[in-house]
């Protein structure tokens, strides 16, 4: 195993900078998965588990999904929502029992709520409850790319380490180009947030900025 001295961002920004890093690149139509921007992750204000990394994140997931609509293409909202009985969580919802626990995000509860910023288009947008942190495990998000055509899945979203992570590995292992914009995710801690933008880039994922995405979808 290698060591270093070296901080997480110090070894992502590295990795960013190499003029020699590989993508997968864009492909023809794309899909947007907005994972997870519900006030429990969103509002610092309130709740101990949000979190905030770059302070334009919702602003530039709102521009990302009007890019989409304007070309006719998917927009998918997701949030985590429990039963009162927290069964439906299953064992992810054992470690502990707080008010903060993943398990005691109820239906209809505030920390439910996807964030008031969002400009979500009822009529045309796509929302999921999921259970577990991949936006694909047992949702109809994977029929709606078929249904679509799609060949790329652009990613927005929380956690980086968390949902982020699982739905991108998810993504690629069904055979989607998959594109993580650096300011439209977010984590509780920069080191996870670096070190999984650093996992995603070599293994899984092109990271790259927001501006890129859109110059893609303005062409």
């Amino acid at each position: 195993m290698e060591k270093s001295q070296k901080t997480a961002r110090e070894i992502y920004l590295e990795l960013k900078n190499n003029p020699a890093r590989k993508r997968f690149g864009f492909g023809k139509k794309a899909i947007l998965v907005n994972v997870d921007l519900q006030k429990a992750y969103t509002r610092t204000d309130l709740f101990n588990t949000a979190y905030e990394t770059d302070p334009n994140q919702l602003n530039y997931v709102n521009q990302l999904a009007e890019r989409f609509r304007i070309r006719d293409w998917p927009v998918v909202w997701t949030y985590v929502a429990y039963l009162e009985s927290a069964e439906d969580c299953g064992v992810w919802g054992t470690r502990t029992d707080t008010e903060d626990s993943l398990q005691n995000i109820k239906y209809k509860s505030v920390r439910s709520e996807l964030d008031d910023r969002l400009e979500i288009d009822k009529d045309k947008d796509i929302i999921y409850c999921k259970k577990m942190p991949s936006a694909f495990f047992e949702t109809q998000l994977q029929s709606l790319c078929v249904w679509h055509q799609v060949d790329t899945v652009i990613m927005t979203g929380g956690s980086t380490s968390g949902c982020i992570r699982a739905t991108a590995v998810d993504s690629l292992s069904r055979g989607y180009r998959t594109i993580v914009p650096e300011e439209c995710v977010a984590d509780k801690h920069e080191s996870y947030h670096f070190a999984n933008l650093t996992d995603l880039s070599i293994k899984y994922a092109d990271v790259m900025d927001v501006q890129e995405v859109f110059n893609w979808l303005d062409k």
